[in-house]
């Protein structure tokens, strides 16, 4: 059932593509064709506000879903007939609710596959979509160079929530929308949407797209100068280095910082050589190659041998794994890492 509806959705999205190239509806979404019509669509609304403002946004949502190019020019139209407070609330919510469609349909049409086929990747993309997907998502959105439907479908592979996504897309929607609306009070002069992004405002743009990065930077900062707020910072270190637990990784770094003639200091609450040396590597060994000479005795017929017999005697077992660790102890010892200058 749920393969079906997927079917459906791809035809029933093809087919509205398809039959708006057929039919040739780009033609009514120029801003020659729109010049032309603006004194009569203008008069509709005077008279039908309510309903051209519903009529408007739909298309404009529903043009947006489909990925068809339009949002540029139907944007400006909004400042032409609506005014710039309404045309920018007016197209600014229709493509949030256009652009979350896409990215619902992107999400179920393509993502179980996109993350079969591609699973490494896709947890991959998520982990930083988890960490700073909210980030990102704002800083596409308030920079007008990015395809915005390009960021619906990308976005629809994740697994950013929809509610999320739909709040950060209008905001950072408004600011480019706010500028587009802006240019229809002028829409007789516009010859070409590229009349409308100067250099200067691409450029403004992109620093705002950039704010949200800034400031969590500085949120962080203030944050870590909170938390260390109750510390003094000293004006010099005793040490290049401390090293927590003298196990197997911390006496590894504290002989190389001692052959490189740092000053490091070695912390340790209980045994030197830790879980290896004291409870792990080296007794689990030791008990190991006993359990095997046993093993091979009791199986020495096997090899051709006669009359090879062991008893286990577990506490001398046990004596010769406390032999291995004294044995090895030293070399893990306080006094010989103290002799090296840690």
């Amino acid at each position: 059932m749920r393969l079906l509806f997927r079917l459906f959705l791809l035809a029933a999205v093809i087919t509205a593509i398809v039959l708006f190239n057929v039919y040739e509806l780009g033609q009514y979404l120029t801003l020659e064709y729109i010049n032309q019509q603006l004194d009569r669509l203008r008069e509709f609304y005077q008279a039908n506000p309510v309903s051209t403002i519903a009529l408007f946004m739909g298309a404009y949502a529903l043009l947006t879903a489909l990925s068809i190019p339009s949002a540029a020019v139907l944007t400006v139209l909004s400042g032409a007939i609506f005014g710039w407070v309404v045309g920018t609330l007016a197209s600014a919510v229709a493509a949030t609710i256009g652009a979350t469609l896409a990215f619902l349909s992107a999400r179920f049409l393509l993502r179980d596959w996109i993350s079969g086929k591609y699973p490494k990747a896709a947890r991959q993309i998520n982990q930083g979509v988890d960490r700073d997907g909210a980030f990102y998502l704002l800083s596409l959105r308030l920079t007008p160079i990015f395809p915005f439907f390009v960021i619906n479908v990308v976005m629809g592979l994740t697994r950013m929530k929809t509610a999320l996504y739909a709040v950060i897309s209008l905001l950072g929607m408004i600011p480019g929308t706010a500028i587009f609306v802006n240019a229809g009070k002028e829409l007789a002069s516009i010859k070409s949407l590229g009349d409308i992004l100067s250099p200067a405002i691409i450029g403004s743009l992109t620093l705002v797209a950039v704010a949200p990065f800034v400031f969590r930077g500085l949120f962080r900062v203030v944050q870590t100068r909170r938390k260390l707020s109750g510390f003094d910072k000293p004006k010099t270190f005793d040490n290049d280095l401390v090293i927590v637990g003298a196990g197997s990784a911390g006496l590894v770094t504290a002989a190389i910082a001692a052959a490189l003639n740092a000053k490091a200091t070695l912390i340790e609450r209980d045994k030197m050589g830790g879980d290896c040396l004291n409870t792990g590597c080296v007794p689990s060994k030791s008990l190991i190659r006993s359990g095997r000479l046993a093993h091979e005795i009791r199986h020495a017929t096997d090899l051709g041998l006669i009359d090879a017999k062991a008893t286990v005697d577990f506490p001398a077992v046990l004596k010769r794994v406390h032999e291995v660790i004294a044995t090895i102890a030293p070399h893990d010892s306080r006094e010989r890492f103290e002799s090296l200058g840690v």
